[in-house]
């Protein structure tokens, strides 16, 4: 595998249909789906991918049984706890997008300990969605930029596709080049609207718990026979 991405970006579905589908309950789905989230981010580390992003908690998974959405406040705060050594071993730096006003103080609280004492590692970023929506942070985006203008710090025309990823939550942060999602969707479903314009799409059937060191360096080397050619007549 000589082309690799930059960024990697997961869509990680179907921990709740796996565990159904073999009669367990559904939070065993999201606690077996954090071993694969270690698997990957160690996997990434390995390789050398620069940026690796996963959507944790989407701002419709509210709407889920109260006691899932605890169960998965709880999972959180215990994955920042206990990966805290591991992403200080692997060199690995932390970065949460997504609201924060709606999470629980206690989970605030070991996500920023967690970027703090990772903010200066040198190896991949780490970049966790939670309580993020691609919709809702353009729009977000625009509001900050409308009120930049309207304190005249910001002429209209000087507002350009660079002015406006800048300030996305993903400011310095590269644009995904693969996108793969689990679970047999085929479907972005409010993920990094802005930022997928231009990265490669993986579907895969299996659920996030299967999925696997060999599934992602399929995922991978399928990319790297993919020809990327941004509008023009030149591959890369």
């Amino acid at each position: 595998m000589n082309e690799r991405p930059r960024h990697i970006a997961f869509i990680m579905d179907g921990n709740g249909r796996w565990a159904e589908q073999l009669g367990l309950p559904r939070i065993e789905g999201h606690r077996r789906g954090a071993e694969t989230v270690r698997m990957v981010s160690e996997t990434c580390t390995e390789w050398g991918i620069e940026a690796l992003t996963l959507y944790c908690l989407s701002s419709e998974n509210w709407k889920r049984p109260e006691s899932e959405v605890q169960f998965l406040m709880q999972l959180l705060q215990e994955y920042l706890v206990g990966e805290r050594q591991i992403i200080m071993d692997q060199g690995m730096r932390l970065t949460v997008i997504g609201r924060r006003d709606r999470l629980p103080a206690e989970v605030i609280a070991e996500m920023e300990e967690t970027e703090r004492l990772s903010a200066a590692n040198p190896g991949t970023q780490l970049i966790l969605a939670i309580d993020y929506g691609g919709r809702g942070e353009i729009v977000e985006a625009t509001r900050q930029l409308a009120r930049r203008v309207g304190n005249g710090e910001l002429e209209p025309e000087a507002i350009d596709e660079t002015t406006f990823a800048n300030t996305l939550y993903t400011r310095a942060i590269p644009d995904p080049d693969l996108l793969i999602r689990t679970g047999g969707e085929h479907r972005v479903s409010n993920f990094l609207l802005w930022q997928i314009s231009y990265a490669e799409l993986w579907f895969t059937p299996k659920y996030w718990p299967e999925f696997s060191r060999e599934d992602l360096e399929q995922a991978v080397a399928d990319f790297a026979r993919r020809s990327r050619r941004y509008g023009g007549l030149t591959s890369r």
